[in-house]
């Protein structure tokens, strides 16, 4: 689930362009951000999605998940509707079984995308 590094976890690991980290966001619209975690560059996401969730816990309001096709695995999807979300996330193309989803509401996904730009305007 980690990407374990000599010294113990940490959220930085060496990719051939070198060292990169990754920031993984639940956000609540383009600027209110709920929760983060940071991952070493060659973590994969999904695991890291699931982290996040798991510290948001369960809603009991009708909540959409927006997320990048990353994120889509049967693990993080099963976990996402045991928590009470709703999920709309394409699939990716090399799904035996895929799913429809709502187009329209995907489309305001670009919101989170907004946001990571301007967090990362403000680096310093």
């Amino acid at each position: 689930m980690w990407c374990g590094e000599k010294n113990g976890i940490q959220s930085i690991s060496k990719s051939r362009g070198g060292w990169t980290t990754k920031l993984h966001m639940l956000a609540a619209n383009e600027r209110t951000a709920i929760a983060f975690h940071l991952s070493g560059g060659g973590c994969h996401d999904a695991p890291q999605g699931r982290v996040l969730l798991q510290k948001q816990g369960a809603v009991h309001t009708n909540i959409s998940l927006l997320m990048d096709r990353a994120y889509e695995g049967d693990n993080t999807r099963d976990l996402a509707l045991d928590l009470g979300y709703g999920l709309c996330v394409p699939p990716k193309s090399n799904r035996k079984g895929p799913w429809g989803y709502d187009h329209d509401l995907y489309k305001r996904r670009n919101e989170v995308e907004r946001l990571f730009r301007r967090l990362k305007a403000y680096r310093r």
